[in-house]
């Protein structure tokens, strides 16, 4: 059987990163390679991965870089690209590699979120109404000729990079998903985190939106019809369905702030406004 090569980036991901690469091991397909890109964490992230990881790396300033050094030290035919706060099914990889093929050579893989307060149960329904969705979906599994085809991730780009390679890794043609899915650890989620994030990848989304146009607006979007559609759901739970609304206008207002002052953090900056809310 072929190899799969799963790549995770960590950055101070200690809280998260053993569930993440004990899921890794526990797959039903063989073989697996894990290589791990950290950047530089002072949390012990470094000792954990040492446990499971096949190849362990320090590479940075971004996520971009991390992954595509992973990519680049990676050995299989196969390539799958992790976050060190996501939790796989025992038969992720086995069904991925179901439906991947010739002419569908990226593979979404559904993600279902969960995590503990008011504004983590949000962004869980939020991301209940994407599952399958083409326009929020990214690629997360492919096969290492199409990306010598397409090139790697943007490294110039801090937001917004997943859908780029999707893009062009398709042809802006339409994902295939695995029958799968991926638990995304989103921990105690606070909304001043979700904004400064939003702020931070609005830097580059300019950027996105030169590069890919309609394709790249109608992704950074709030009034995606995915959601649009899914408001009925929401509001089932009207405190939800309106903290919903709060939510996605703020992390609009800061991504907009973002792409008008066009400042750029230091690169650590993406990873401080994940920390406090999920531990990554």
């Amino acid at each position: 059987m072929d190899l799969v090569s799963v790549i995770v980036t960590t950055k101070n991901s200690a809280r998260t990163i053993d569930a993440c690469l004990r899921s890794i091991r526990n797959q039903t397909y063989r073989p697996i390679e894990i290589v791990v890109v950290d950047n530089h964490s002072t949390d012990g992230t470094a000792d954990i991965a040492a446990k499971y990881a096949d190849r362990f790396l320090q590479a940075g300033p971004e996520r971009s870089a991390q992954r595509n050094a992973g990519i680049r030290a990676s050995r299989g035919e196969y390539v799958c690209i992790l976050d060190s706060d996501m939790i796989l099914h025992d038969d992720v990889i086995a069904k991925a590699m179901t439906v991947i093929s010739p002419r569908s050579q990226a593979v979404a893989i559904p993600e279902q979120s969960f995590g503990s307060g008011f504004w983590s149960a949000c962004k869980v329904a939020e991301r209940e109404c994407y599952v399958d969705d083409q326009v929020t979906a990214g690629a997360r599994f492919f096969t290492r000729r199409l990306l010598d085809q397409v090139g790697l991730y943007d490294e110039a780009l801090t937001g917004g990079e997943d859908w780029d390679l999707s893009i062009r890794a398709t042809k802006n043609g339409e994902l295939v998903f695995a029958p799968a899915l991926i638990l995304h650890d989103e921990g105690r989620q606070t909304l001043w985190g979700l904004c400064k994030k939003k702020f931070y990848y609005g830097a580059s989304v300019r950027d996105f939106i030169k590069k890919h146009g309609k394709q790249a607006l109608a992704r950074v979007t709030p009034l995606r019809p995915s959601l649009v559609r899914g408001a009925g759901r929401l509001f089932k739970n009207p405190l939800i369905g309106a903290g919903v609304v709060v939510m996605k206008s703020c992390e609009f207002a800061a991504l907009g702030c973002g792409i008008v002052l066009n400042r750029r953090p230091p690169p650590e900056a993406v990873y401080r406004a994940s920390t406090a809310s999920r531990g990554e």
